[in-house]
């Protein structure tokens, strides 16, 4: 029984990031990191290698299995592509005709997660504050980059799929969005809608060149260095809050080839503004309902976690 609840529990975490991937500026690494499954998902990544291959060659496919930890692997990959697949329309729709709460929701949700964490990691040393803080200036300084425009050449889409599947792993950095700042959203969507095999190709082959050399430098960080890492992630999770505010005045925008307009650049305004200078409805209790309700679930999931451990001591 224990082992279908731990797997339900997986393949919920796996709903979970498929949501998040679907919404630009929010990365399923921020859904693995707060929900304790990321170091395991580093792992599980750096271990599809070589070596794997010469387990299976050598001891056979059961032991390759649990090298490369094909459980884990496998019930997450089906929770995001189901999540991928039976979510992305609701959650667009969400983006489009709810986008405050939306965006409230998923502000509230990192708040909390950075108060849990930081519960769990206390910033005890210098170095572990002032890694918080460059985490905060690196995740606020990618959201205010103004965007590039790159030629969507094979080359300029290898490197891109490296860096935008780097980003996705990591906690408060969407891979969406590294696109937008490169100039290449518009480029990677036509290439999805034309079916530019060349482009497309280029992309895969680039992040996964990216993922396995990317999870094996933060699998090394993590073993050796694991509370500076959480300090500096917890600091993206909190400098990836410019991104999510909800309330934005669009600065600039472009429209792409299938008709879709695509917002390049924004300012954050606090509700009294929104009005003024957007005429839309800046639904604050609305908004500070689902702010409340997201910190309190992971608040509550916290408790939830101690009175668990509690009990089983």
């Amino acid at each position: 029984m224990k082992k279908f609840t731990d797997n339900l529990l997986l393949y919920i975490k796996g709903l979970a990031m498929g949501a998040a991937d679907v919404v630009p500026g929010v990365s399923g690494g921020t859904i693995a990191f707060v929900t304790g499954i990321y170091i395991e998902l580093i792992n599980t990544i750096k271990s599809v290698n070589l070596r794997a291959l010469q387990t299976l060659k050598s001891e056979g496919i059961g032991a390759a299995w649990r090298f490369i930890n094909g459980r884990f692997i496998v019930i997450l990959l089906a929770g995001i592509f189901t999540s991928l697949f039976s979510l992305a329309q609701f959650m667009q729709y969400l983006l489009v005709e709810h986008p405050l709460p939306l965006w409230s929701f998923f502000t509230g949700l990192i708040v909390g997660s950075v108060i849990y964490l930081l519960r769990q990691n206390p910033l005890r040393s210098t170095h572990e504050n002032l890694l918080f803080f460059v985490g905060i200036g690196i995740a606020y300084g990618i959201s205010i980059s103004p965007p590039v425009v790159l030629e969507g050449t094979a080359v300029t889409m290898f490197l891109a799929g490296s860096i935008a599947l780097c980003a996705m792993i990591l906690p408060g950095i969407s891979g969406s969005f590294i696109l937008v700042l490169l100039g290449l959203y518009p480029v990677f969507i036509g290439a999805i809608a034309n079916l530019q095999i060349d482009i497309l190709t280029a992309f895969a082959l680039g992040g996964i060149v990216g993922l396995m050399l990317f999870s094996r430098l933060l699998s090394w960080l993590l073993a050796r260095f694991e509370t500076l890492v959480i300090a500096t992630m917890c600091g993206f999770l909190m400098g990836s809050l410019s991104i999510i505010w909800p309330w934005k005045l669009v600065t600039s925008s472009m429209t792409t080839d299938s008709g879709k307009v695509l917002v390049l650049s924004t300012d954050n305004l606090m509700p009294s503004e929104f009005l003024g200078l957007t005429g839309g409805d800046p639904q604050t209790f609305l908004c500070t309902v689902m702010f409340v309700f997201a910190l309190s679930a992971v608040m509550g999931l916290d408790y939830f976690a101690k009175s668990k451990l509690e009990s089983t001591q």
